[in-house]
């Protein structure tokens, strides 16, 4: 297996204003099934408050569920990830309980930001394959001597 091969626990989404040696500062995603996990739980919290009015108690408790998202999903995020993650996310006020419009938007802004960052990764993931089927073809290409056609290459024996 190469050293650029892509490892389920840690996925790196290729910078397009950097160099190949910029690559020293690891990957983008930490824990990609932690990434997920947590993006099902918000999105079916969401379908949950959509569904049904919450109490003070529910409103209270999905204001901890959602900071605690947003403390887990800080610590699977590269440098650069987490800097956008926290200028983008404010904070649920801190007096008092949200009112379920003020939940329904901030789960709503998480679900939207981690599904384009799942976009991203997906064509970042597209754009490496096709590069290296290229870079495949480039080399098959070379690998066949001129004037022969892939199957009829030379045995080398000329007796």
């Amino acid at each position: 297996m190469s050293e650029d091969a892509i490892r389920p626990d840690a996925i790196q989404a290729p910078d397009p204003t950097t160099s190949e040696s910029d690559e020293d500062e690891g990957p983008a995603i930490l824990q990609p099934t932690k990434l997920i996990r947590i993006a099902s739980m918000t999105r079916a919290m969401l379908e949950e408050v959509r569904q049904a009015p919450l109490d003070e108690a529910g409103r209270q408790r999905l204001m901890r569920v959602h900071e605690r998202s947003l403390d887990e999903l800080r610590e699977v995020l590269s440098k650069d990830l987490q800097e956008e993650f926290n200028e983008i996310f404010e904070p649920l006020r801190s007096e008092g309980i949200p009112s379920e419009s003020e939940l329904r938007v901030a789960q709503a802004q998480l679900i939207g930001w981690l599904e384009g960052l799942f976009h991203g990764i997906q064509a970042s993931l597209f754009s490496q394959q096709m590069a290296a089927q290229a870079q495949l073809a480039e080399m098959q290409r070379k690998a066949i001597p001129p004037g022969t056609e892939p199957g009829n290459e030379p045995t080398g024996l000329y007796l």
